[in-house]
């Protein structure tokens, strides 16, 4: 009997706590039910634009690959305007900027790259644009520029590449002691085997005028100066 009366007083305990909190309990399935649903509603549109963007990407790659130049700049604007900050925007600049190159428009190469770095993220893809614009500006006898460019950037991936770049640049700009010393980080990265052609950058640091060569003539140049005086 005692232990009829226990269920019974446990049962009529549930249906208190019940009576108290259901609604409690109601209300969090519902709110946990909404919750989940927007997640999935939200991971489907997220996954439905990718989708998109890639099938844009693969439009604007079938232009480019066939040098129609107006229709991939309509494709890369669509992938910029509806997919800003995305992997398939950052490629986008990377190609058509090759794109202008072929065109011969490398200031409209320099100016996609130039919104490439501006772009959130993406900052693998933002290591090849920089050292293709470094390499627009040093086309463009713009050697200084590349410096900037190159200068605090942090890639073990990217070192040799941009140190050989920083050399060329240094070249360019009659600093060759400087050239010399980009050259040999170049050659002395571990990975360069992988990156650069070592033979091409050791016979441009052989092909450096000789540092104190260049100090002795300019050191001439001034002394002349100042005898004419």
């Amino acid at each position: 009997m005692d232990d009829l009366l226990s269920e019974k007083e446990q049962i009529e305990k549930m249906r208190e706590w019940w009576a108290e909190n259901g609604r409690y309990v109601i209300g969090g399935i519902i709110i946990g039910a909404g919750l989940l649903f927007g997640w999935n509603q939200y991971q489907n549109s997220k996954l439905n634009a990718q989708m998109d963007a890639s099938r844009l990407f693969e439009t604007l790659a079938e232009h480019i690959a066939a040098g129609e130049l107006d229709d991939a700049q309509a494709t890369a604007d669509g992938l910029a305007s509806n997919f800003a900050n995305t992997s398939y925007a950052a490629q986008s600049k990377l190609a058509i900027a090759r794109l202008y190159m072929d065109k011969n428009r490398d200031q409209d190469a320099a100016d996609v790259l130039t919104e490439l770095l501006e772009l959130r993220g993406n900052d693998e893809l933002k290591y090849v644009g920089r050292l293709r614009l470094a390499k627009i500006r040093l086309y463009q006898d713009k050697a200084e520029d590349v410096i900037g460019i190159l200068s605090g950037q942090d890639s073990a991936a990217f070192a040799a590449l941009y140190a050989e770049a920083r050399g060329d640049a240094y070249a360019a700009l009659g600093r060759y002691e400087e050239a010399g010393n980009a050259y040999r980080q170049a050659l002395e990265d571990p990975a360069s085997a992988a990156t650069i052609d070592r033979a091409l950058v050791q016979m441009k640091l052989l092909d450096l005028p000789e540092t104190t060569a260049v100090e002795v003539e300019a050191g001439s140049d001034e002394a002349g100066s100042g005898d004419s005086e």
